[in-house]
């Protein structure tokens, strides 16, 4: 009887640890990933721009900080037309950011400080200079079809041959370019150098795949999968019948027809077979990780699309989809003067729309954005942080916005980013991603620390010597120790399973709560005004007769652990601070 309760018992305490083990999260989910800008983070070599070497050196501070994973924009062999959104080897490291030595060195070195990697993944086309292309303009018969090739249409008038029709690429003027080898148009909804690959061929899908399946072997974490909604265009008599794209209905908020905003793209953008193909590189990283054992491998997708279509990402309830299809409706939709119960509407409306078993995600910058501070103000650049890391699931942080970081003022003369370089000298600075690009400031030293070189890519910014890493390491209280402080909480029960309630109290006022059944109660209280705002707390969350502060904008009143009366709380212009029960 004895050796049979002891057997029982033993097997109740197997089963307890398995049922403690499926409860626990996986390494991906509540996660903080930051991005890297490969070319501006740090350069290890004297040549003025980042490497992998650099990034490798730094992934220590990245840890102590707290991120989970850090995502690297391509560092693919590349011409450089689009900083490395152009790659002519998809199989091999640009040689200005290193060698593949290099970066297995960083993926060796990225386990021993236990920080993930995801690479940037670019299916929508290639380089014109690629391997791939070449053969295709030639006739190869296996590349023929790699691409979207036209021979245009004879205009009835000039008896000129011309585009087949008039669709516009992103960076403005046509996205058909003439090649004269082969005598036919090639699509191109990027930059000219940057010919669509066509994913109606299922060698392209194959190679592609295969493209993952090499970098997966290589030990990374998985893919950020650049401009999802471009893969497909309307399946139709691609020879015969390529369909002009409509006018907006207001052409006066875009009049220049060169302009991609001109043009509703109902053939060139978001079609159906483009989620089918998200759901098919999902089931390659799940049968990946089967096969070979390990963590999961996540995808993270880029798709500034509608609203609909970044929930039908995550899956369509039959087929998974992606881990993070980047929340793209809170970035672009909160401005500087965007009022709190706006922010509350976008923030329940991503909540509310989820599927079930998914895991939400808050995107507030990104090397394609002007920067945080910039958008919002430096002031609030706290504030915004807090709000990341305590909504609940994933936060995402793009390098030098944990230190507010601000835009960098680039000549006409000195962009370099295609985007502003098509456009012209009054409109270029409104459309150039170069502000928010510029090498991330490390200390003091010359040139911020970025590289013992005399020059750098683009130029550092003037603040440089007063707002860096160094400098807000050793501070006190500063943004970065305000960034230390939000991701070692949010580790906390309330913030990894707690329940969410928001609400706005007026136009500038948020306040939130986040708490786990047992747990502390948290209040968070977001001031976006300029004006101070008393409130007692208790009426909308009992925090009791004491609170601590746990963590406060840089220039609040408050400081970390300082109790209060949440009866009479001041909340203080463009200042977010995190209450807990005392």
């Amino acid at each position: 009887m004895q050796k049979a309760t002891t057997v029982l018992l033993a097997v109740l305490s197997v089963l307890a640890l398995f049922a403690t083990s499926t409860q626990g999260k996986d390494w991906w989910e509540n996660g903080n990933y930051y991005q890297i800008y490969p070319r501006s983070f740090r350069d290890s070599d004297g040549d003025g721009i980042g490497d992998l070497n650099g990034v490798t050196e730094k992934l220590q501070y990245l840890k102590d900080i707290g991120f989970t994973a850090a995502w690297l924009s391509p560092i693919f062999k590349s011409p450089m037309a689009d900083f490395g959104y152009d790659i002519s080897d998809f199989y091999q490291i640009h040689p200005e950011y290193g060698t593949m030595e290099d970066f297995e060195n960083m993926i060796k070195k990225a386990k021993e400080v236990g920080i993930k990697i995801i690479l940037d993944f670019v299916p929508n086309h290639s380089s014109d200079e690629n391997e791939w292309f070449i053969k295709s303009v030639d006739g190869d018969p296996a590349y023929a079809d790699y691409y979207i090739w036209h021979n245009g249409i004879v205009n009835e008038t000039t008896g000129e041959r011309q585009p087949p029709s008039n669709w516009v690429s992103v960076f403005r003027y046509s996205a058909w370019e003439w090649n004269d080898v082969r005598q036919q148009y090639y699509l191109h909804q990027f930059v000219t150098k940057q010919p669509d690959l066509n994913y109606r061929n299922p060698a392209v899908v194959n190679e592609m795949k295969n493209v993952m399946r090499f970098w997966l072997g290589k030990g990374i974490a998985g893919f950020r999968i650049d401009a999802v909604p471009y893969l497909f265009e309307k399946d139709l008599d691609r020879y015969n019948n390529y369909p002009d794209e409509p006018l907006i209905d207001d052409v006066s908020t875009c009049p220049d027809p060169d302009d991609a905003c001109h043009l509703k793209h109902i053939y060139t953008q978001d079609q159906p077979e483009t989620l089918d193909m998200v759901y098919q590189w999902r089931a390659l990283a799940d049968e990946f990780k089967k096969e070979h054992g390990g963590d999961t491998r996540i995808l993270l997708t880029e798709a500034y699309t509608s609203f609909d279509n970044m929930i039908l990402y995550y899956g369509n309830g039959i087929r998974n989809g992606s881990h993070i299809p980047f929340n793209f409706d809170f970035l672009t939709n909160l401005q500087n003067d965007t009022k709190a119960p706006t922010v509350v509407e976008h923030i329940e409306k991503w909540l509310n729309a989820m599927p079930e078993g998914v895991i939400a995600n808050w995107v507030l910058g990104n090397h394609d954005n002007k920067r945080l501070a910039s958008r919002y103000g430096v002031q609030r650049a706290d504030l915004f942080n807090i709000l990341l890391q305590t909504l609940p699931g994933n936060a995402v942080t793009y390098n030098g916005e944990e230190l507010a970081m601000t835009d960098v003022y680039i000549s006409w003369e000195d962009s370099v980013d295609p985007q502003a370089c098509n456009s012209d000298p009054d409109r270029y600075y409104d459309l150039s991603r170069d502000p928010a690009r510029t090498p991330y400031q490390w200390d003091a030293s010359p040139n911020a620390g970025f590289t013992s070189g005399d020059h750098t890519w683009l130029p550092v910014s003037d603040d440089y010597k007063q707002n860096n890493a160094l400098a807000q390491q050793r501070a006190p209280q500063s943004h970065l120790q305000i960034m230390k402080k939000l991701i070692r909480l949010r580790k906390e029960p309330s913030f990894q399973d707690g329940d969410f309630n928001i609400k706005a109290i007026d136009d500038d006022l948020i306040i939130y709560s986040r708490q786990k059944t047992g747990s502390d109660l948290y209040v968070i209280v977001l001031n976006l005004g300029s004006s101070n705002k008393t409130l007692n707390v208790n009426t909308y969350y009992s925090l009791g007769p004491k609170a601590e502060v746990i963590t406060t904008s840089i220039q609040s009143q408050y400081v970390d652990g300082q109790i209060i009366d949440p009866t009479q709380f001041n909340a203080e212009p463009y200042v977010g601070t995190v209450l807990v029960a005392a």
